[in-house]
């Protein structure tokens, strides 16, 4: 019961736990939606502030005979670019020409320099009849001056976009390339191009393309600072051919995070923005408060029932071990009754008989104060072993111990660990105490020399065989008439042993052989039980 307490405020604990975090996550999938449109509608902003110069740039160079370096940095300047143009590397022009004006536009990216200046890649190592070499890029920075001479139309992703461009005549933005100005292979980028004519309608013809390229970590950058939660973390991609192509990842980029996809239409061209969460997958602190919170209360509930549940456990085993108490009481009083009646049966049959046999009253009070105590003794082994089992090493033991120290007869007494019941070891205590008796004497323990020897064996496991054996003592006669001794052994100690005692009066000594039942010690557990029981409590 504890158990099921504690798994059932655990489990509701669990599902409140998860309807928490399912609201938790609805409400991030909300903000992450609306960080993501902001943020499409950020770069789709940069990219129309760009087209928007680079259309004007279109129209005005369109206009001039010849674009010089004069007229495009008076252009540039006059746009006075604002922050709405951040993320950009500049405003350039690059003419489109044939090789037959190659060595013109090189005269022109020469003018002012020092050194010359060539159109690369040359037409040794490519040969091809359209060239657009880059021959303006403002602002004049170090970093810009390394893109001047650069024939953009030697680059099949930069081709590709700017004929794009001359045939939608809009502005248009290339795939993901490598700007000239980065040096790492990493670092991606595109560019918008705008194309110029000279002339109108059928007469018309390309003059060149006025361009801005970017750099897509800076794009991206400026991009995110016109939200206001700018915490998410972005991947930005070019869908060339229906493969997305990474261009720039933000460093807190994780890959098992909650993400939101979004197509950019950037400059005529699909691009495509991945969004994701800042938040880990740790729970949410409501979440982790509900959660310790009904695991405390979980807890104590256990302790709690626990505590009810011992208490009523006590409670049983108190009231069983009472019974169990009552019970022991009503077989212990079953047993002395039982006991006490033999006993006092073995102590009518002792008086009785040995009044028959006495001679006279002292003869009497000696035959009777000899066996009680003999009887007596008995009683003491068996309370030590607490009325259960006791072993026949032990009462014969006790029944010789007057004789086995003594230094004119010698005693032997050997056998195996063998117990006897209660009753069978009284019964054995009378007749070994009879047989020392009578051997004290009259027999081999009445005289230097004598010995006697005890004996005993299982026969099976259920029945010894205990044998009394004289020797070194008198000649032995057989009694003219049956005394005390001999009725008590053949007649109280049979009839309670429950088999026959041969008793023998060999000349050379007297031998006697009884036979005893083995019990098991677990008929005669009862005390032991009630100590148990006892222990337990």
């Amino acid at each position: 019961m504890p158990l099921a307490i504690f798994l059932l405020v655990a489990a509701v604990t669990v599902l409140s736990v998860f309807a928490i975090e399912r609201g938790e996550r609805v409400r991030e999938n909300a903000d992450l939606s609306r960080q993501a449109d902001a943020m499409v509608s950020a770069i789709e902003r940069r990219a129309y502030s760009s087209s928007s110069f680079l259309r004007a740039g279109a129209a005005l160079f369109g206009s001039q005979q010849s674009v010089t370096g004069d007229v495009f940095r008076q252009f540039v300047s006059e746009l006075r670019l604002d922050a709405d143009y951040r993320g950009a590397e500049g405003i350039g022009w690059a003419p489109a020409i044939t090789d037959n004006q190659l060595v013109a536009v090189e005269e022109q990216l020469s003018f002012g320099r020092v050194g010359q200046m060539n159109v690369r890649p040359s037409l040794q190592d490519d040969p091809r009849k359209q060239l657009v070499p880059v021959l303006f890029l403002q602002p004049d920075t170090l970093r810009n001056r390394k893109a001047l001479g650069f024939d953009m139309y030697s680059e099949p992703t930069r081709r590709a976009a700017m004929d794009e461009a001359t045939r939608t005549v809009r502005p248009t933005a290339s795939g993901r390339v490598n700007l000239v100005q980065d040096s790492g292979p990493d670092e991606f980028g595109f560019i918008i191009y705008m194309p110029v004519f000279d002339g109108r309608g059928a007469q018309r013809s390309l003059k060149g393309f006025v361009y801005s390229p970017f750099n897509a970590s800076q794009f991206l950058t400026s991009a995110s600072e016109l939200i206001t939660s700018p915490e998410a973390a972005f991947r930005f991609f070019d869908v060339s051919g229906g493969k997305p192509l990474l261009m720039v990842e933000t460093e807190n980029w994780v890959d098992d995070g909650h993400t939101v996809e979004r197509d950019v239409d950037l400059a005529n061209r699909r691009m495509l923005l991945v969004v994701q969460s800042k938040r880990d997958m740790a729970l949410s602190p409501l979440s982790l408060i509900t959660l310790l919170f009904g695991l405390a209360v979980a807890s104590l509930l256990l302790v709690v029932a626990r505590l009810l549940t011992q208490q009523a456990e006590e409670d049983s085993r108190s009231l069983e071990w009472f019974a169990q108490q009552n019970s022991i009481r009503n077989s212990l009083t079953r047993e002395l009754n039982h006991r006490v009646k033999n006993t006092l049966a073995n102590v009518l049959s002792i008086v009785s008989l040995t009044r028959r046999r006495a001679e006279s009253l002292d003869e009497f009070a000696e035959g009777i104060d000899n066996r009680i105590r003999a009887l007596s003794a008995t009683h003491d082994l068996l309370t030590q072993s607490e009325w259960g089992t006791t072993p026949i090493a032990a009462v014969i033991s006790v029944e010789l111990a007057p004789y086995i120290n003594a230094n004119d007869h010698e005693v032997v007494a050997k056998g195996p660990d063998v117990e006897l019941a209660p009753n069978d070891a009284l019964s054995l205590g009378l007749a070994i105490h009879e047989l020392a008796t009578n051997a004290a004497k009259f027999g081999a323990l009445s005289c230097s020399g004598g010995q006697v020897s005890v004996t005993w064996e299982l026969v099976n496991p259920h029945l010894a065989r205990i044998e009394w054996i004289e020797s070194n003592g008198p000649n032995v006669e057989p009694p003219t008439k049956r005394g005390f001794g001999i009725d008590l052994i053949e007649k109280i100690v049979a009839h309670e042993l429950r088999h026959p005692v041969e008793l023998e009066f060999d000349p050379n000594g007297v031998r006697c052989r009884l036979m005893a039942a083995v019990r098991e010690p677990s008929e005669f557990a009862l005390r032991s039980k009630y100590a148990a029981a006892k222990l337990d409590q």
